[in-house]
């Protein structure tokens, strides 16, 4: 564009010369020059060579070219004030420039921590019983270090073909899933991004598992600096034998015996492509949790697999043999010694992850001591009368007892577990007999409905207030008694109407609510369920401690016991009542410490769940009812309380009852577990309803009843 059109005006300065690089701007009197030495002059420094008159020549237009003109001239509009091509190359060359000088000052500055952290360190969790001597140790967390030599080589490149075929090639560090990493972090919020196995390695080891993208920076410096002083096979074996599988297992040596029951040197390709599929996630690749899981399972198997043919390490023959998908063992064989203690570690440590805080990895790193709340001598006297038991059953009903299964809990009214008994054998039972919610309560469920009675009252006629129900309302205690709401009879969905039956058809009249606890008669409380209402009777029942999701349906057979509750809920629902009806939920673990250093524990406190009158009354009748079955099994001053608990369908048998402040819980049923997980009919194995199995156990385990 004309200059001259855009008003603008441009003195060229002179060429620099010899002579005009002489010209000094003279120093004020008494200024900066006299307060220090004579500096050599500019012509002694021309005459030495210093700076040639030539090269400050050539220099001079390319320096006037870079120097910034604003606003530029020969642009109009914003393009004055936009840097030139050759400005913007001199602004990224610096920052280039500049920031691989500050790389290189951290890379410097960085170096190989000594220490290893606890990621890469062998720890034990150990379990001590409520007196604080040592119950179990979690030995299945230890990691087994094996040397490279001894793992083989497919299982080697089935890990590296998952995790990092070009380990052998690259530099230890993933720029692009560095890079991959900070575009997430920044475009949608999370930090994952694809790691080397030596980023893996120095996580293990070195760092933590925060995934911050300060972190990534340290892991990538660490890795580069590794890989310059450690050998690839040596950073391969230090990988494989502390990365995480699951099940509790650190390092691929114990993951092998966790999931297939066997060393790492008897693996094959199909069994390791499974197993490196758990780097990625154990929680989401054991197939064994959970159906998403097994399908996720497979699909990664057939990646690794076919990934293994893609980079040369496997042939298409060779691949063509693994088709059916390589299914792990269903349980961690290194977990169970088929002591009870196995029941006791599994449900401490369940409890001990859920109030602790702490993730399933976090446990499994070990380094925790557990103080449960289990009772030594309890559980010893538990297992005993739990043995015999069975050895008796075996010799009067060989072929029923063969399905048999006892679940019993004792529980104290704070809450305290103090003892469970699980099954015969962890090893051949993983479930745990004291804590499934598999069979119906029957009429041992019948003081929560008296409770709920007397805690809201009744309504037995339409638009009228709830009326009080006391210990000595009357109700109809006669068998095959239709149930009524206040509207009139209540009908099936089959238009019959729904009436209750008592243990072997009595009828009783009329009879007291107090008295027909005592007794078992389920008639009245069928009726005083609907006086109350069911919603009441469930309402009653959970805040007593027992779990909404084993709470049957609501209709009127929920008073009789249609719900499943665990053993171990059934003895904290009756410490309700024993607690003045203050309900504590029931916990196993009092304390934690992690070497040495506590570990905040969520502790359960005492809430109301019904009036202290009303416990107090069911109390009594659970008294009457104890004192009526079995008389003179306790002294007199004794505070002893129970009741059996029969189902119409006679699939199990229950004993629940109180002494002093433990409550016991006894369930006795028959499962074919190699069939199905219906119950089957007790055929004379429990006993009869108020003596027999369920109540010897309890006996056993309470005593002495004082």
């Amino acid at each position: 564009m004309d200059p001259e059109r855009t008003l603008q005006l441009r003195i060229e300065p002179p060429a620099l010369t010899e002579e005009t690089l002489l010209i000094r701007r003279p120093e004020p009197p008494g200024g900066r020059a006299d307060r220090r030495r004579a500096a050599p002059s500019p012509s002694g420094l021309l005459r030495k060579g210093a700076l040639p008159a030539s090269l400050i020549a050539r220099l001079t237009p390319y320096a006037r070219r870079l120097r910034p003109h604003y606003p530029r001239p020969g642009r109009a509009g914003w393009r004055r004030w936009i840097p030139s091509g050759r400005q913007w190359l001199g602004i990224a060359s610096t920052v280039i420039g500049l920031s691989g000088l500050l790389l290189g000052i951290v890379y410097a500055a960085t170096d190989i921590p000594k220490d290893l952290n606890t990621y890469a360190t062998q720890q034990d969790n150990v379990f001590f019983w409520s007196d604080g001597t040592p119950m179990a140790r979690t030995g299945w967390v230890q990691r087994q270090a094996m040397p490279l030599k001894g793992i083989p080589e497919d299982v080697r490149w089935a890990v590296l073909a998952a995790e990092n075929e070009s380990f052998y090639s690259d530099a230890g560090v993933s720029f692009t899933g560095i890079t991959r990493a900070l575009w997430r972090t920044v475009g949608r919020g999370d930090t994952q991004g694809g790691s080397t196995i030596t980023q893996q390695y120095v996580k293990n080891v070195y760092l933590n598992q925060d995934q911050t993208l300060g972190r990534k920076f340290t892991e990538a410096l660490i890795a580069l600096k590794l890989d310059n002083r450690m050998s690839k096979d040596a950073i391969l074996e230090g990988y494989l034998n502390t990365s995480w599988f699951g099940r509790g297992t650190y390092g691929i040596q114990r993951a092998a015996q966790a999931y297939y029951g066997k060393d790492v040197g008897e693996l094959n390709v199909s069994e390791a492509a499974f197993l490196s599929s758990l780097l990625k996630g154990a929680g989401l690749y054991d197939p064994t949790l959970s159906a998403a899981n097994h399908k996720r399972a497979v699909e990664r198997w057939n990646w690794v697999l076919n990934r293994m043919v893609k980079i040369g390490k496997l042939s298409p023959s060779e691949r063509a043999t693994y088709r059916t998908f390589p299914e792990p063992l269903k349980r961690n064989p290194l977990y169970d010694t088929g002591e009870q203690s196995d029941y006791l570690v599994e449900l401490a440590s369940q409890y001990a992850k859920d109030a602790g805080h702490l993730s399933d990895r976090e446990f499994d790193l070990g380094g925790y001591q557990i103080y449960t709340t289990f009772d030594r001598k309890r559980e010893a006297a538990l297992d005993s009368v739990v043995a015999k038991a069975r050895q008796q059953v075996q010799r009067a009903h060989p072929d029923a007892a063969a399905a048999a299964h006892y679940g019993v809990a004792s529980v104290a009214t704070d809450g305290r577990i103090l003892a469970v008994y699980g099954g015969p054998d962890h090893r051949k039972q993983g479930f745990n007999e004291s804590n499934a919610t598999t069979v119906p309560s029957g009429s041992a469920f019948l003081p929560f409905v008296y409770a709920a009675g007397l805690e809201h009252g009744a309504v037995k006629r339409r638009d009228a207030p709830r009326e009080q129900v006391t210990p000595q309302s009357l109700y109809d205690g006669d068998d095959d008694v239709p149930v009524s709401t206040p509207e009139g009879p209540y009908w099936n969905r089959s238009g019959k109407k729904v009436s209750a039956h008592n243990d072997g058809g009595r009828s009783w009249g009329r009879i007291t609510l107090r008295e027909a606890l005592a007794r078992s008669v389920n008639t009245p409380f069928m009726q005083l369920g609907m006086d109350a209402g069911l919603d009441k009777v469930k309402q009653t029942a959970q805040a007593a401690g027992l779990l909404s999701s084993s709470m049957g349906p609501q209709v009127p057979a929920l008073s009789l016991g249609s719900s499943t509750p665990s053993a171990i809920r059934m003895a904290s629902g009756y410490t309700t009542f024993a607690a003045a009806g203050r309900h504590t939920e029931p916990y196993s673990v009092r304390r934690i410490t992690r070497n040495g250093s506590a570990v905040r524990l969520d502790v359960p406190e005492a809430r109301r769940a019904v009036g202290a009158r009303v416990a107090g009354e069911v109390t009594q009748a659970l008294t009457d009812s104890f004192r009526l079955a079995h008389p003179g099994a306790a002294p007199a001053s004794a505070a002893v309380s129970g009741k059996a608990g029969t189902t119409a369908d006679d699939c199990a048998a229950w004993y629940v009852g109180t002494a002093r402040t433990v409550s016991t819980a006894v369930v006795v049923y028959r499962m074919d577990l190699a069939k199905s997980l219906e119950p089957l009919p007790l055929k004379g194995l429990a006993g009869s309803a108020t003596g027999g199995v369920p109540y010897d156990i309890w006996a056993g385990a309470m005593s002495p009843l004082r």
